[in-house]
């Protein structure tokens, strides 16, 4: 039997939770990754409200799904950004344009996803950390190395807090490396994780189709922070430059063909995923392997679906013998 497959609901988070459930018990899926936001999970209602905790436990047991983690991308974007017009689509409306107050909100929200992730049962919180330096990625006007690592340690002081409630809770935190985060690519997540290399609860959720339009080789990145790895999301991006599109996007959105890459369905991308799941073999990587499904060219229900048996059928088991034994004499 392989790892549990699991489905990341953040982008299903429109549905009822039952609905989401039932869906996802359809589609293929054994557990879910659920996210702390639409109609999906309430962190602060789940870190006090018995009841609440009890109703979605038992919901999840109804269609005999397990669940491993729990998603806090949004609230997380929150702590790391600042007075960013964009962050009112992810903090509740009367803190809409108030940048202080949706921090504040958005780290105490931090800390009741480790709550509640206990009182679930729980053990890995996956999300963002969010940026202050995000916006100094070209480095012009002039970015100093002073300003970049003011960023870093930043995100050190207001994560600090947080993390201290993670560690009382026995919970770790897997930061998604993404683009617009702290840490989006391979040096930058060396760095960060040296600055908090004492911080144990701090690490990794792997998903490879942030890194590959980069021209970074997913399976690589997994093997050198394989210790930091607490969570992996499966998911395939495609890049398709064309003389015209450019990696930076042109500012078009997600799915426009004229774009020089964009996210695809399992299996309908360039991610390579035998070697990583090779890479997750050779060091026991025992987790749950997420499907974050993203593909504007397909319709979702089909493409979970087919995402869900395709990751059934891509996760062999590494072999309990060696190949030559046999010829032994």
């Amino acid at each position: 039997m392989g790892r549990l497959v699991t489905l990341f609901t953040g982008q299903w988070a429109d549905l009822e939770f039952e609905t989401m459930c039932r869906k996802a018990q359809e589609m293929g899926y054994e557990g879910l990754e659920i996210a702390c936001w639409g109609n999906h999970l309430d962190a602060m209602k789940a870190a006090k409200d018995d009841a609440y905790v009890k109703l979605i436990l038992d919901t999840l047991a109804k269609y005999n799904l397990k669940c491993e983690a729990i998603g806090s991308h949004i609230i997380g974007q929150c702590v790391g950004d600042y007075n960013d017009p964009r962050l009112n689509n992810f903090a509740p409306k009367e803190l809409w344009n108030k940048p202080d107050e949706i921090r504040a909100w958005a780290i105490e929200q931090m800390k009741y996803c480790a709550i509640a992730a206990k009182r679930l049962g729980v053990k890995v919180v996956t999300g963002f950390t969010g940026s202050p330096i995000w916006k100094y990625l070209y480095s012009f006007p002039q970015t100093t190395e002073e300003m970049v690592d003011e960023g870093f340690n930043e995100i050190v002081r207001l994560w600090t807090p947080i993390l201290n409630v993670f560690k009382a809770n026995g919970i770790k935190f897997a930061l998604e490396v993404h683009p617009g985060e702290i840490a989006f690519d391979y040096y930058s997540t060396e760095k960060l994780l040296a600055k908090f290399a004492d911080r144990e609860e701090f690490g990794l959720n792997f998903d490879p189709s942030h890194l590959i339009w980069q021209g970074i080789t997913p399976h690589v990145f997994l093997k050198d922070f394989i210790k930091r790895v607490y969570h992996v999301h499966m998911k395939d991006a495609a890049v398709t430059l064309d003389g015209k599109s450019g990696l930076l996007g042109s500012h078009i959105d997600f799915g426009d063909l004229r774009r020089g890459w964009n996210f695809r369905s399992l299996g309908h991308g360039d991610v390579d995923f035998e070697n990583i799941i090779r890479v997750l073999n050779a060091y026991d990587y025992q987790g749950p392997l997420s499907v974050e499904w993203e593909d504007s060219g397909m319709e979702r229900e089909y493409g979970a679906s087919e995402a869900a048996a395709f990751v059934k059928k891509v996760d062999f088991a590494p072999s309990n013998v060696k190949f030559d034994d046999a010829i032994k004499s």
